[in-house]
């Protein structure tokens, strides 16, 4: 999909990190600032690459012009990247119906499930979209989290510990919902898995 200069050319995300949100920081931090306040039902999330121009244009590939071989690349630069979460099983946010017609397939759930086949762990879909919003681009950080709050629910019980994949991490407001749905059902530990993260700037 890339030739191994343009690979080798995509930011990576490094410590030091926040411990909580995985935004890279000028040292180690428990919080940041961009997580401070917040209530996330999520123990920690960890990315693999910044959310850049280059990596923005490959996750549109992805998402919107029916690269699918792309969720391959993304799980060989997460595992590249990321520590093999401490976790009983993964699972991925669910596709939105109508976005899911329209792409013919699911982004996060291709992810999640080449994830698990290389850190032998099994792959479930523990969520369900109740609701569906608007789109989160374009909306300020209090928006979104106003647009995913109680989108989600769980199929059933959740395993006790649980890693929640997404392909992008932007403010954090969907994976904290998803990780809420999972909390209710009985998951104790959830960790969050994706390929890019936005950064704040300022």
């Amino acid at each position: 999909m890339l030739c191994s200069t343009c690979r080798a050319a995509l930011p990576r995300i490094a410590p030091p990190l926040c411990a909580r949100c995985g935004a890279p920081t000028a040292w180690p931090v428990s919080r940041c600032r961009e997580c401070a306040g917040r209530r996330l039902a999520f123990a920690h999330a960890r990315a693999a690459l910044v959310y850049d121009p280059a990596v923005r244009a490959l996750v549109g590939a992805w998402k919107e012009r029916g690269l699918r071989r792309v969720a391959q690349l993304a799980a060989e630069l997460a595992i590249e990247t990321l520590e093999r979460p401490e976790a009983e099983a993964l699972t991925f946010i669910p596709a939105d119906a109508e976005r899911r017609r329209r792409r013919g397939h699911h982004p996060a759930e291709r992810l999640a499930r080449e994830l698990a086949r290389r850190w032998a762990l099994p792959v479930a879909p523990l969520l369900t979209r109740t609701v569906t919003g608007r789109r989160q681009r374009g909306l300020d950080r209090a928006e979104r989290r106003r647009n995913v709050a109680g989108a989600f629910v769980a199929r059933g019980a959740a395993p006790r510990t649980v890693c929640l994949v997404d392909d992008v991490y932007t403010s954090g407001a969907t994976v904290a919902a998803a990780a809420s749905a999972l909390r209710r059902a009985g998951a104790a530990r959830i960790v969050v898995v994706t390929l890019a993260r936005a950064i704040r700037h300022g």
